[in-house]
C-alpha cells in the first residue's frame, strides 16, 4: 500500500539538518523580487523561465538530462548528484520545448542539447527496451532504485517517452539537424517492448522487470493513480503493442475502479488507490497529463477526464482551506499537497507523499503551480503569494517544499519530478501547446481509438 501511495515519486529519506540547508536571505530576496503590478502573464512567464533552469542550467552535464535532485547548498548525502531520473527527464524534455516556444532558449541550442540527450539514452542500459528509474548520468548504467528494483521501470519509461514523442513531433518537419533528432526519438520509442511487461501475456501491465530478479517486484498497474499514460503508450506502440482487453482488465480492474463517492459535494468518479476519501497526491492529475489532454476526453467508463482531475484538485484545495488540522498559513493563497521533500518531526529534511490523509503541514509548490489547467484562479493566487515570500524562492523558482506553520521552514532543494511539471502544465493551460503535440501524434491517435477513447477536439471518435 505504501508503494501505491508514494508511487513513482518515492525515494530515500534525506536526514539532513535544516540549519545546514540555508542560502543567504540577501540572495533569496534578490532572486524573488517582482513588481507588485506585474501582470498574470508576466508572472507565468517568470515561473516557467525559473523552472526551466532546473533542466537547462542545472542539468547533469554528460547526459544533459534531469538530475534526480538539485540542491543549492551542494549537499548530497547519498552522493547522487550525478544520478538522473527517467520520468523527471521526460518532464524536462517538455520543459525545454516550452522554453523554445516561449523564446527563453534558442531552437538551435535546444536541438544540440536534445540530440546529446537522445544519444545518451540510446546507449544507456535498457531492459526489454525500457529504462530504469535511475540512471548514472556519467556512465549510462542502471542505478538501483531498490534492491530488486534494478531493471526496467515501465512507468518512468512512459513519462520519459511522452517527452520523447513531443520532441519528435516538434522537430520532425524542421531542418536536417531537427529531422535527425526526430529520427533518433522515433527509434527510441519503437524500441520499447511494452507487451513484454504483461509477464507472458497476462491482461495487465507490470511496473518492473529485472534481468536479475525477473518479476519479483510483482507490481501490476491497476487504476487509479498516475499511471494511465503507461497504458495509452503501450496501446499506441507500432512495434510492441498491447490490446484493449489488457487496458480494461488491468487498468480499470474490469470496470470496478469506478466510485460513487463525493467529497465537498464533488464526485470522485474513481477509487483512488489507497486514498478513496479525498483522492491521492496531486501529481496524479499531472504526470499522465503532460501530453494526454483531458479536456472533454472520455472512454467507456469516464465521461470527462478533465472533470475527474479538476475535482481532485478542488478537493485538495478545499481541504487546505478547511484546514482541519489547523496548520498555520493554510488557506486560499497557500495550498497544495503532493509528493516531495518534507519536514521530519525532528526538523530535518525528509520525503513524503502528501495528500489530505497524509498531511504534515508542508505545502509542495508544484501541487498548485502544475494545477493551472484545472484551477487557474486558485493557482494564480498561490503563485503571486509565493513570489511575495522571498525566503521561499531560490535560483529555480519556488523551492520544492515550504511550511509557514514551522516558522517559514523550507529547504533550498528541488526535485525533477516536481520541477518538471510546472512549465509544461502552465503552458498547457495557456496555449495547449504540449497537448497538441502529443495528441496529434499518429500512433497516439490510433492507440486512443483502440482503447475507445473519444475526443472531438482531436477528431478521435
Amino acid at each position: 500500500m505504501k508503494r501505491i501511495i508514494l508511487s513513482i515519486a518515492a525515494t530515500s529519506l534525506l536526514m539532513i539538518s535544516c540549519k545546514n540547508s540555508q542560502v543567504s536571505k540577501q540572495e533569496s530576496t534578490q532572486r524573488s523580487v517582482v513588481k507588485s503590478n506585474i501582470t498574470d502573464e508576466q508572472l507565468m512567464d517568470k515561473v516557467q523561465k525559473d523552472a526551466l533552469k532546473y533542466f537547462w542550467d542545472y542539468a547533469e552535464p554528460n547526459s544533459m538530462l534531469g538530475r534526480e535532485r538539485y540542491h543549492e547548498d551542494n549537499i548530497y548525502p547519498d552522493n547522487d548528484k550525478h544520478v538522473i531520473t527517467t520520468g523527471g527527464s521526460g518532464f524536462g524534455l517538455a520543459t525545454i520545448l516550452v522554453g523554445v516556444e516561449r523564446g527563453f532558449i534558442s531552437r538551435k541550442d535546444a536541438v544540440k542539447r536534445l540530440t546529446t540527450a537522445m544519444d545518451f539514452l540510446a546507449k544507456a542500459d535498457r531492459h526489454k527496451g525500457a529504462w530504469s528509474h535511475w540512471i548514472n548520468g556519467e556512465t549510462g548504467k542502471t542505478v538501483p532504485f531498490g534492491k530488486k528494483d534494478n531493471g526496467g521501470d515501465l512507468v518512468e519509461t512512459a513519462f520519459l517517452t511522452t517527452g520523447i514523442l513531443q520532441v519528435r513531433e516538434y522537430f520532425k518537419n524542421g531542418n536536417a539537424e531537427e529531422k535527425a533528432l526526430a529520427k533518433k526519438c522515433d527509434e527510441l520509442w519503437k524500441g520499447i517492448q511494452w507487451n513484454w511487461y504483461t509477464k507472458g501475456g497476462e491482461k495487465v501491465l507490470y511496473w518492473h522487470w529485472s534481468p536479475e530478479y525477473q518479476w519479483e517486484m510483482n507490481f501490476p498497474l491497476e487504476g487509479y493513480n498516475e499511471c494511465l499514460i503507461t497504458y495509452i503508450l503501450a496501446a499506441s506502440s507500432p512495434t510492441y503493442s498491447i490490446d484493449a482487453e489488457t487496458y480494461e482488465k488491468g487498468w480499470t480492474r474490469n470496470g470496478t475502479y469506478l466510485s460513487d463517492k463525493e467529497k465537498y459535494g464533488l464526485p470522485m468518479y474513481v477509487k483512488h488507490n489507497g486514498a478513496e476519501e479525498y483522492g491521492g497526491p496531486l501529481f496524479w492529475t499531472q504526470y499522465s497529463y503532460i501530453g494526454l489532454d483531458p479536456t472533454n476526453l472520455s472512454d467507456k467508463l469516464i465521461k470527462n477526464y478533465f472533470d475527474l482531475n479538476k475535482n481532485q484538485v478542488l478537493i485538495d484545495y478545499k481541504y487546505c482551506v478547511e484546514n482541519p488540522k489547523h496548520w498555520k498559513g493554510y488557506g486560499p493563497n497557500y495550498w497544495g499537497l503532493t509528493a516531495g521533500y518534507s519536514r521530519n518531526k525532528d526538523g530535518s529534511v525528509g520525503y513524503d507523499a502528501h495528500f489530505p490523509q497524509n498531511d504534515h503541514g508542508v505545502i509542495t509548490s508544484t501541487a498548485a503551480l502544475s494545477s493551472f489547467p484545472y484551477t487557474p484562479k486558485e493557482s494564480m493566487d498561490f503563485l503571486r503569494f509565493m513570489y511575495s515570500k522571498p525566503e521561499f524562492i531560490g535560483s529555480a523558482g519556488p523551492y520544492d517544499a515550504t511550511s509557514i506553520h514551522y516558522n517559514n521552514w523550507t529547504t533550498p532543494r528541488y526535485l525533477a519530478i516536481d520541477q518538471g511539471t510546472i512549465a509544461p502544465m502552465i503552458e498547457n493551460y495557456r496555449t495547449g501547446f504540449l497537448w497538441k503535440l502529443f495528441m496529434n501524434a499518429p500512433e497516439i491517435q490510433k492507440g486512443l481509438k483502440k482503447l475507445d477513447f473519444k475526443s472531438e477536439k482531436y477528431n478521435i471518435k
